[in-house]
């Protein structure tokens, strides 16, 4: 056993959904955590430790997007050693962190919450935007339409585990058209159809690529360069309405409850969830 004094125990933990922007969307998730653990030292935030001949800080992320995809909705959880106001960690971390990785919101676990609340449990599915670019809309409406009528859509992907089939149809609960937030910009000379999907989460997890090889199969439809897709929210799914929850603010109305009302970091306006935000968007930091 390593000698010395046993690590600073957690007195506070910290959910953070942060962005992933702009050039950004390229960085793995493994550079992203060495951002995040280096902004958190520059920023002197009391972070803890775990034991051991190599302590780590307590630091998790929670359905992190893929390497080449932006987002405006992930998720990592601190443990602190110290209360800290989330208003004050949100702007320290934010200014600490390079631009396009931007925090949108800290909230404040409440004390005493149990293993029932992991965050990773309310990620039930997520909400997509895929932009197609040279594809007219007509076909991308003709091949969405085909993949929704389809009782199973299989495709084939290299997993861990080695090559899988799996049904991708199942897990689609939403593909439609979007408008393109190109129009009135006088940049629509050229085709470009614009994909809303909400996905839910399943093993093997469904990927936007995925939903894309089974439109190819279905329909024939092959964009002529990659898409650039952007998460725009995950958390828990109302099976009714087909509409995503913030997956915060549980832990919000559990602080509001208990009277704590410092649960959330006040900030300038940043995307919500379902908001429309251009793959390509870079953020502006004040």
């Amino acid at each position: 056993m390593p000698e010395g004094p046993a690590p600073a125990p957690v007195i506070q933990r910290l959910r953070v959904r942060y962005a992933k922007r702009g050039r950004l969307r390229f960085t793995s998730h493994r550079d992203i955590s060495r951002a995040v653990e280096r902004a958190v030292r520059r920023a002197g935030i009391p972070v803890a430790f775990s034991a051991g001949f190599t302590p780590h800080p307590k630091i998790s992320y929670a359905g992190a997007a893929a390497t080449g995809v932006a987002s405006e909705a992930e998720y990592l959880e601190i443990g602190l050693t110290e209360p800290r106001d989330p208003a004050r960690v949100r702007a320290e971390l934010d200014a600490a962190l390079p631009p396009g990785l931007d925090i949108v919101d800290v909230v404040a676990l409440p004390a005493g919450t149990g293993k029932s609340s992991a965050l990773a449990d309310r990620l039930q599915a997520s909400e997509w935007r895929v932009r197609l670019g040279g594809v007219a809309e007509g076909d991308a409406a003709a091949a969405v339409s085909g993949f929704l009528d389809a009782g199973a859509v299989e495709v084939e992907r290299l997993t861990k585990k080695g090559r899988r089939r799996f049904d991708v149809r199942a897990a689609v609960s939403a593909l439609e058209l979007a408008p393109d937030d190109r129009r009135g910009t006088g940049a629509t000379d050229a085709p470009c159809a614009i994909l809303r999907m909400v996905v839910r989460h399943t093993t093997p997890a469904v990927r936007p690529d995925d939903i894309l090889t089974g439109l190819r199969q279905v329909a024939d439809l092959a964009p002529p360069s990659p898409p650039l897709v952007t998460r725009l929210a995950q958390g828990p799914l109302d099976e009714r309405t087909g509409e995503l929850a913030d997956p915060l603010d549980p832990d919000r109305e559990t602080a509001a409850a208990a009277g704590d009302d410092a649960g959330r970091a006040d900030g300038p306006a940043l995307p919500r969830s379902g908001d429309a935000v251009g793959v390509d968007a870079v953020s502006a930091r004040s």
